[in-house]
């Protein structure tokens, strides 16, 4: 059986669209600040605006980037948090979750 430059194409087509679908459907989520969880836990995508009057244990400078439990890799605008499974924290967030990172 001969390959065609015309299959060829056709079919380098369709596995490079199959890549970018299945690339697109793994893509974690960003949190939503107005889900239940991110409300329980005062998240803010931006730490700067954290009520620090409703959230006491916060910190200014405190953000997602220096807390351990973020995974994102330094530089990264979003990363994985385990508290929100699934889903991607912004490195300048903030929740009540925070811990330092040693």
């Amino acid at each position: 059986m001969s390959t065609t430059r015309r299959s060829f194409l056709i079919s380098s087509a369709g596995v490079v669209s199959a890549l970018a679908l299945s690339r697109q459907a793994t893509a974690a989520q960003h949190v939503d600040e107005n889900s239940a969880l991110a409300k329980q836990l005062g998240y803010k995508h931006d730490a700067s605006q954290v009520d620090a009057k409703a959230q006491p244990k916060f910190k200014p400078g405190e953000h997602c980037a220096t807390c351990k439990l973020y995974q994102g890799k330094p530089g990264d605008p979003w990363g994985p948090c385990p508290i929100f499974s699934g889903q991607d924290v912004a490195e300048k967030g903030w929740c009540s979750a925070y811990t330092p990172k040693a």
